[in-house]
């Protein structure tokens, strides 16, 4: 990731600072190198693909650092990875194939009881996948902070957010992992931040201006610099061998022209040197200088700069290496994070499980720095979505269909409100009996107001409150239990000689004349108000 030993090749240049120095500007986050960090905590869990609570602490380690930001009065602007460019595709071959004999040698380990050597290894096997920052996005929405998804690489889109002001929802500074950034011009690059707020930086005007430390960067320029990454290799092409920072570096510094630079590498080189390198060579700097993005205020994709008319004659005016042309409406679609930039197929609307994350369990482990008050509202203007969690469902539809091109809101992706209203539509077309039986079911318990205490009613548990349980519990209780083909029948007599007497059982294979002696004695009882009969007696 990034242009190999840059940092290391600047150190002079990377001076200790502390996040709080932004207090109240816009920052722009590299979503994926804090996604990557935040998997090596639960790389196992991931790359199982097992349940639980700790598959998503990814999503802790997230929100912790947002909420410190937040904490020093600082903006988070959190830029996610789009689709993939077609000149990255050997580097992500590569790294495919790599994550995948990691993973292979772990699940090894593990089969042997090696937990530990299974856990360094799923660590390097481990990938952030689309529906990872999907689920990271629905939290961002609940806490109001604002983002947005890059049509294809997220460093070209920081770079993007950089160059514009602050007025215009630009960025003062990115924090990152990737040294790519440095390369496609950021002013401004926090590397290494740790949980605390320290890290590292490196200013771009400081590098060209100073004339005391060495390697010296004053004959440079941002394009010079940008050819000097790119000889020593990025993602979008690998390096001639022999050749690293250092040999770039000297190459670039001695001629100050890339032209003349490449030149005398064939010259140097020879055969080492491939055939297509010089056409790849100028694709590779195209991309850091002309790669498309997101534009805020237009809603469309455009480049990073201008092409000039030169570079397009080189090029042949092909630019499918910059990734493919995207629909406005589409694109618009990528930003609001509603579809994979991958596959191009929407996302799951419904609800996820995740939800329960982005409060209850992030409160715990954030510490000091958890804020319940979401920070103020994006502005209209901006492409990056912030949805108040404290807002209703209805007022989040209507922010971002105001924020959407008139495309978007004629297409077939619904908001989630409309999609579970139609599916309880469509659950009580599908069984109308249990709607119905729910509306009887509440009209019956507000019209009766006294609750049937029939005893000789089996009644479910659920229909019986807690007060009326210990009341019925109390008058079951002081009568003899009844046993099969037994009924109960009680003598008229007064409330006190009920008590006092033990109740007679009388068997059903008993005379016809006697029963009927029975039942008018029941039937002169129940006239009778203060026997205990009416303390039974249906509503």
């Amino acid at each position: 990731m990034g242009i190999k030993d840059l940092l290391r090749f600047m150190k002079p240049y990377v001076e200790t600072a502390h996040i709080k120095k932004y207090a109240g500007k816009r920052v722009g986050i590299d979503a994926y190198s804090w996604l990557h960090k935040g998997a090596y905590s639960c790389s196992m869990e991931l790359c199982l693909n097992s349940g639980g609570d700790k598959k998503l602490q990814y999503l802790n380690y997230f929100m912790h650092r947002i909420n410190m930001l937040r904490h020093y009065k600082i903006t988070p602007v959190v830029v996610f990875d789009g689709g993939n460019l077609p000149c990255k595709g050997v580097t992500e071959d590569e790294r495919h194939k790599r994550r995948k004999t990691n993973r292979d040698q772990a699940m090894l380990k593990l089969k042997e009881g090696n937990v530990a050597g299974a856990i360094e290894l799923f660590q390097r096997a481990v990938s952030v996948t689309p529906s990872m920052a999907r689920q990271l996005i629905q939290i961002l929405k609940s806490e109001n902070i604002q983002f947005v998804v890059a049509p294809y690489e997220a460093d070209a889109q920081l770079a993007y957010l950089s160059n514009l002001e602050e007025e215009k929802n630009g960025i003062v500074a990115v924090i990152s992992e990737d040294s790519d950034l440095l390369a496609y011009g950021c002013p401004a690059v926090f590397f290494k931040m740790d949980a605390h707020g320290n890290g590292q930086e490196v200013v771009l005007d400081n590098v060209f201006s100073c004339v005391t430390r060495v390697p010296s960067f004053r004959h440079f320029n941002k394009d010079l610099f940008t050819g000097m990454c790119v000889l020593a290799g990025c993602d979008f092409l690998s390096s001639v061998p022999g050749i690293g920072i250092t040999k770039a570096y000297n190459l670039v510094s001695k001629y100050r022209n890339l032209d003349r630079v490449l030149s005398m590498l064939k010259f140097e080189k020879g055969d080492q040197v491939p055939e297509d390198y010089t056409k790849s060579f100028r694709e590779a700097v195209a991309v850091f200088h002309h790669a498309r993005i997101y534009d805020v205020s237009l809603k469309r994709i455009k480049h990073l700069k201008p092409v000039p008319e030169e570079l397009l004659q080189l090029l042949d005016e092909e630019l499918d290496f910059l990734g493919p042309e995207i629909l406005p409406s589409l694109a618009t679609a990528i930003a609001q994070g509603n579809i994979d930039p991958c596959t191009m197929e929407a996302f799951n609307v419904f609800p996820s499980t995740v939800n329960h994350v982005s409060t209850a369990n992030i409160k715990k482990i954030s510490g000091p720095f958890f804020r319940q008050e979401t920070s103020t509202q994006a502005s209209k203007d901006s492409s990056v979505f912030a949805i108040s969690s404290s807002k209703s469902k209805k007022e989040s539809t209507v922010v971002e269909m105001k924020q959407a091109p008139d495309e978007w809101k004629g297409s077939l992706f619904m908001e989630e409100r409309e999609c579970l209203e139609e599916a309880v539509a469509l659950q009580s077309m599908l069984c109308p009996s249990i709607s119905t039986r729910k509306e009887k079911k509440s009209q019956q318990t507000e019209e009766l107001k006294v609750p049937h205490n029939n005893p000789f009613r089996k009644r479910r548990v659920e229909e019986i409150e807690p007060d009326e349980m210990d009341s019925v519990t109390e008058l079951v209780s002081e009568i003899t239990e009844v046993e099969s083909l037994e009924v109960v029948c009680i003598t008229p007599e007064s409330q006190k000689s009920v008590e006092s007497k033990p109740v007679k059982r009388i068997e059903l294979k008993r005379d016809t004349k006697e029963k009927k002696v029975k039942r008018s004695n029941l039937e002169s009882s129940e006239s009778n108000k203060n026997t205990i009969l009416n303390f039974f007696s249906p509503v």
